[in-house]
């Protein structure tokens, strides 16, 4: 059985038109419309523990992630069912990552077909026993705190420049220092970005090196951000030399533990989920997806 967990406010109309294609080719999979936030686990979750092999997060990352989560809540959830994704959303990261189709035709054939990856998994722990998992990125600093101005009418109305606007609300703010301690390591920075996969932001390599299937995590450090600091940082991600920048640290880790003096905001594929204190651990191969064989090069871009 295929359940298709979708956001019905997703990317406009887009979300309605794609369940009367669904309609019209008298496909069988099984609606489950979210009605609120956190609905996508509960749905997910009951999808799979009542026999669904295959759960569609039609949505965005944030639909994405919680899809993921409600399948982590089934104890054998990842043996008994698979991802697949529909981009329905404002940046799409992960469908990007795994060369999944914007066209949701060919996403939706994506998604049908048998052919899947066993990708790694991350997770991150609160001191409290909370737990989040995720599969591209996670963030705390700068980013958390620009995700955490963004207005949701401009969001609708702008798509990915709203997070633009709100990333320059915050240069002007107090930036509260973020420590991390990584394999014995400590450092610290403004802006303490994680990477399971090479992309934040939609095309941004950020990570560089990162793969999905060598059960590391990226983690990328710093230290202090200007506007000059922008002004170098932006060609290099552009033109995917990042991974020489002497503005920023990167490392290669499997845990690591944010913490901060102030309290601050961290974020899991785009949403801020909680606040620091976390740990973040590499749990390896867990994750079946429907996706193609190979991460595709997206053009424009070297590796």
């Amino acid at each position: 059985m295929t359940a298709i967990v979708f956001n019905p406010t997703a990317q406009g109309d887009h979300a309605r038109r794609f369940v009367d294609t669904l309609a019209h080719r008298g496909s069988d999979a099984r609606l489950l419309p979210t009605q609120r936030g956190g609905h996508a686990t509960e749905l997910a979750e009951m999808a799979v523990r009542e026999g669904a092999t295959t759960v569609v997060a039609a949505g965005g990352d944030g639909t994405v992630n919680e899809v993921l989560n409600g399948i982590a809540l089934v104890p054998d959830g990842f043996q008994r069912a698979r991802l697949a994704v529909l981009p329905l959303g404002t940046v799409n990261v992960f469908a990007k990552e795994l060369g999944i189709p914007d066209v949701l035709d060919a996403a939706w054939e994506t998604a049908i077909r048998p052919g899947e990856r066993q990708i790694d998994l991350a997770c991150m722990e609160w001191d409290d026993g909370r737990r989040r998992h995720f599969v591209q990125m996670a963030g705390a600093g700068l980013d958390s705190m620009s995700i955490d101005r963004v207005r949701w009418g401009l969001k609708k109305r702008l798509g990915p420049v709203a997070y633009l606007w709100s990333c320059i609300e915050v240069m002007f703010l107090p930036r509260p220092r973020v420590s991390v301690e990584a394999d014995g390591e400590r450092l610290e920075g403004v802006l303490a970005a994680i990477g399971n996969g090479r992309y934040l932001g939609g095309r941004f390599p950020v990570f560089p090196r990162a793969s999905l299937e060598d059960g590391l995590l990226d983690l990328v450090v710093f230290p202090k951000v200007g506007w000059f600091t922008l002004a170098r940082v932006f060609p290099r991600l552009w033109n995917d030399t990042f991974a020489d920048s002497s503005d920023a640290i990167h490392r290669q880790v499997t845990t690591l533990r944010l913490s901060s003096p102030a309290p601050l905001p961290v974020h899991v594929e785009g949403d801020n989920v909680g606040h620091l204190p976390v740990t973040i651990r590499m749990e390896g191969a867990r994750l079946r997806v429907a996706a193609p064989a190979k991460n595709p090069t997206i053009p424009g871009r070297r590796g």
